[in-house]
């Protein structure tokens, strides 16, 4: 998607309408913000469950481009303000529209993802069926 998506053109449309950072936090890098943003839209997570997968997820990390030595990952009320600021300023369907236009220039199309937890644990033998 790095290549795909024209990150420079992306942040510019949020600039405008972006806190500048006078009062309060410092806020969040709109880049980052972004990209925690679309990975909440492809993989159907909540705030929680995307900031939750970013922690244990190496792809999704990478995708976000945190190194936890030098920066945490916005938290999930962060990414509310982010996305309820990208809905009331109808930024969000541009940037859904734009990036279909640009897959469908570079042959692809785009699909929900979904994450698998494929965790094994050891547990007994049942003995509802020890008569057989």
């Amino acid at each position: 998607m790095d290549e795909i998506i024209p990150w420079e053109e992306w942040v510019s449309l949020v600039v405008p309408h972006y806190p500048t950072g006078k009062r309060g936090r410092p806020p969040m890098e709109i880049e980052t913000m972004l990209r925690m943003y679309l990975l909440q839209c492809w993989f159907s997570l909540s705030d929680e469950g995307v900031e939750d997968a970013i922690y244990d997820s190496y792809a999704m990390r990478k995708f976000m481009g945190i190194n936890f030595f030098e920066q945490d990952v916005p938290d999930a009320t962060t990414l509310l303000h982010f996305r309820h600021l990208l809905e009331e300023k109808g930024i969000g369907k541009l940037f859904f529209d734009a990036i279909n236009r640009c897959l469908e220039r570079a042959g692809r199309m785009m699909r929900g993802g979904s994450i698998v937890d494929a965790t094994l644990i050891s547990a007994p033998s049942s003995t509802k069926n020890a008569e057989k």
